[in-house]
């Protein structure tokens, strides 16, 4: 886990960690943007320093294949067959937080949902 936003392409070419421009790159990182800076430990770009001390993302989203490949994905699946304009959002370092955590996740994200929602 992570807190980022992440956008197309998840894949690239070459099948290493690089950026991986979509032909409508400038509109994820309106979405991704719209999200994070709602979110302001997100928006700092360092979230998990505990647990991946190196890892930064410029305003806390990432274009997925910088960030890691991931060839076949969903996200670019359905961007190049179905054109759905889709996003992954990281919501915390932890991939499974315990119960009584929830409301705190709740509280962090709510703003950026509705910031998120307001872009359609």
């Amino acid at each position: 886990g992570s807190l980022v936003v992440n956008y197309p392409f998840d894949d690239d070419e070459q099948g290493i960690a690089i950026y991986s421009k979509s032909p409508d790159d400038a509109v994820f990182q309106q979405l991704a943007l719209s999200y994070s800076k709602e979110n302001t430990k997100m928006y700092q770009g360092s979230p998990c320093k505990d647990m991946y001390p190196m890892e930064y993302f410029p305003h806390g989203i990432t274009n997925g294949a910088q960030w890691y490949n991931v060839p076949g994905g969903m996200q670019d699946w359905n961007y190049l067959n179905t054109n759905c304009f889709e996003v992954t959002i990281e919501l915390g370092c932890v991939k499974y937080p315990k119960a009584e955590e929830l409301p705190k996740y709740w509280e962090q994200n709510r703003r950026s949902l509705l910031q998120f929602m307001k872009q359609v």
